[in-house]
């Protein structure tokens, strides 16, 4: 609680110190918007950004699902086949360094303009963050604690689910936290290319008539909706993995 109440202060001071410093220089609002006239411009279309920003939620969401559930399927195929290891490990390598924003043209020319083709350039950009951090995580597991459960003779399958997987939650969080991120950069990008609806569309528009207000507050709404969407994947990860060193608060013994 009271980590929170210091970063409002902080965050406070931040736009105390922009609004001063706008009118004390005298900048143009087109160039450097104070806040004051952000926050009016958020009140007047309160519901109007809602809409974009509930739009730009869902594309974000569905990218990230499907990044979860192909990139888990994917870490657990390279960590089982030494083949697909030095096969697909390779290709995804090789797609991530790809600048996504190349590739998003042929996305809207393969699934059209609507909401797929922003969803499927959210998954291209976060899945790869979480097929490292849960190969990381899969193969974490302590030899000993594998040679114990083939002593045992368990399978592939038990071992998998039982032991490699629970010791792979806390890096497969960590790799949720960053593609969440990612999934939300990914629907803006899509918006960017081809759409007229969603956050990324808002600024692109204010862009074409140099409301830069506009353009500020849609940022600001994004700001908000990311450290939201983070913050629910931490409290998952904490009612998920209380077990965890990461979830206990250091306390110093001097």
């Amino acid at each position: 609680m009271k980590g929170g109440f210091t970063a409002l202060a902080v965050l406070a001071s931040i736009f105390a110190g922009w609004e001063i410093a706008v009118r004390a220089f005298s900048v143009k609002p087109v160039i450097l918007t104070p806040p004051s006239a952000i926050f009016a411009a958020l009140g007047a279309d309160f519901g109007w950004y809602l809409n974009h920003a509930w739009y730009t939620l869902i594309v974000t969401l569905g990218g990230f699902a499907l990044a979860v559930v192909f990139g888990v399927l994917l870490a657990v195929l390279i960590v089982e086949s030494r083949l697909l290891e030095k096969t697909i490990y390779a290709l995804i390598v090789g797609l991530n360094s790809v600048p996504k924003v190349a590739v998003a043209p042929l996305f809207v020319i393969w699934l059209g303009t609507g909401a797929e083709p922003k969803i499927a350039i959210g998954f291209l950009i976060a899945v790869f963050a979480i097929v490292i951090d849960t190969v990381l995580g899969l193969k974490s597991v302590p030899p000993d604690i594998l040679d114990l459960a083939k002593s045992l003779r368990g399978g592939r399958l038990a071992t998998l689910w039982r032991i490699r997987f629970p010791c792979a939650l806390p890096s497969l969080f960590a790799g949720m936290k960053v593609a969440i991120s990612l999934a939300l950069v990914g629907a803006i990008v899509g918006e960017f290319v081809s759409s007229q609806r969603g956050l990324g569309y808002v600024i692109l528009s204010a862009q074409g008539t140099f409301d830069t207000a506009r353009v500020f507050a849609a940022i600001m709404v994004l700001g908000v909706m990311g450290m939201a969407l983070f913050w629910l994947i931490a409290l998952a990860e904490r009612l998920v993995i209380p077990w965890h060193v990461s979830q206990k608060q250091y306390i110093p013994t001097a």
